[in-house]
């Protein structure tokens, strides 16, 4: 919980439940977390409809939506906006921008008309000092046990690495499916790191034991090699 000279903004931890909510959205109304049951969710929001950074974020996450959902991982977006003002400004996207190589970019993913605010402050998205009445570039990862799993914070002028939540979500898929950790710059197919040990017997195994695709940096740093071809 933060404190202002406004308000106490709550911001849910890692490892919390990510707050449920029902909303309005460019794709009809959700249910979170009932509609995404077993699904990875990236929940974003943008400051405000007709922004250029926030279109160029748009267009970048739409292109890439069909390579999230073969990650089972589904987008939603939210503004505090209207309905009218959300559809006319993605019909906008889709007949008049053409950026980086993308023209006629429908967004197929929902976006939230959050005009109340309600999911906002639920996730701490209204940053006080910047704006009473825009959210900030809030990122939050949620897994399919409906946890939060990660969060990043942008400032307003600066636009999301959409390839890097890619790689975030692959990172953590790769942890919770074969219990490793992911070293600095990780991508798919790169080593993992196992887990160190905890004991001294396990340390003393760990170095004298050689197992297959295994080798150890030292005895607290060891690595499995990936896929990569």
């Amino acid at each position: 919980m933060v404190e202002t000279e406004y308000e106490q903004i709550y911001i849910p931890l890692i490892g919390e439940d990510a707050p449920s909510f029902e909303a309005v959205t460019t794709q009809g109304p959700i249910s979170f977390p009932d509609d995404y049951k077993g699904k990875w969710v990236i929940l974003f929001s943008h400051p405000a409809d007709f922004t250029p950074v926030c279109t160029t974020e748009f267009m970048t996450f739409a292109s890439m939506q069909e390579e999230f959902r073969k990650m089972n991982t589904e987008l939603i977006g939210l503004s505090i906006d209207s309905i009218f003002s959300h559809i006319a400004w993605l019909k906008r996207i889709e007949e008049k921008i053409e950026y980086k190589g993308m023209k006629k970019v429908e967004i197929r993913f929902p976006v939230i008309a959050d005009l109340r605010m309600d999911v906002a402050k639920k996730y701490g998205m209204i940053q006080r000092k910047g704006s009473k009445t825009q959210t900030a570039r809030a990122t939050f990862v949620i897994d399919p046990e409906s946890k939060i799993r990660a969060m990043i914070y942008y400032p307003v002028p600066n636009g999301r690495n959409i390839q890097e939540l890619k790689r975030l979500v692959s990172a953590m898929q790769k942890s919770d499916a074969e219990e490793v950790s992911t070293p600095a710059d990780w991508q798919p197919g790169d080593d993992v790191v196992i887990h160190p040990p905890r004991s001294m017997e396990a340390v003393k195994e760990r170095l004298e034991k050689s197992e297959n695709g295994i080798y150890c940096l030292d005895w607290f740093l060891c690595l499995k090699k990936g896929n990569e071809k």
